[in-house]
């Protein structure tokens, strides 16, 4: 496997799979994973947040490179899973039934 993260970051390479470029990408892995998966790319993640925004912050936004392009996404998603993490314990919002929420503009990259 060819990395796809900024060197720094080679430790989360393990989840490059959650550098998914919409909410409805890393909306539907995040269901479609167990809590297994999701804790485990949280405690993998969560640790390394602040060195993730303090490398993004240092380039232009408007022109990342790839590798961090990819390490922004890869942070979307640990946001998109640290509320099942920290407080659900699940992946679906308790008490939702078959409700869902479809993100209709997405933050340009």
């Amino acid at each position: 496997m060819n990395p796809v993260l900024p060197p720094e970051f080679a430790d989360l390479e393990p989840f490059a799979d959650w550098c998914l470029h919409s909410e409805a990408e890393r909306y539907a892995k995040r269901l479609a994973s167990s809590m297994g998966e999701l804790q485990s790319f949280y405690d993998a993640a969560f640790p390394r947040l602040e060195q993730i925004l303090v490398y993004l912050d240092a380039l232009p936004l408007d022109d990342l490179p790839d590798d961090a392009r990819l390490l922004l996404e890869l942070s979307y998603s640990l946001v998109n899973v640290s509320f099942p993490v920290e407080v659900w314990r699940q992946p679906r919002v308790p008490d939702s039934g078959a409700a869902s929420m479809d993100a209709v503009v997405e933050p340009a990259v």
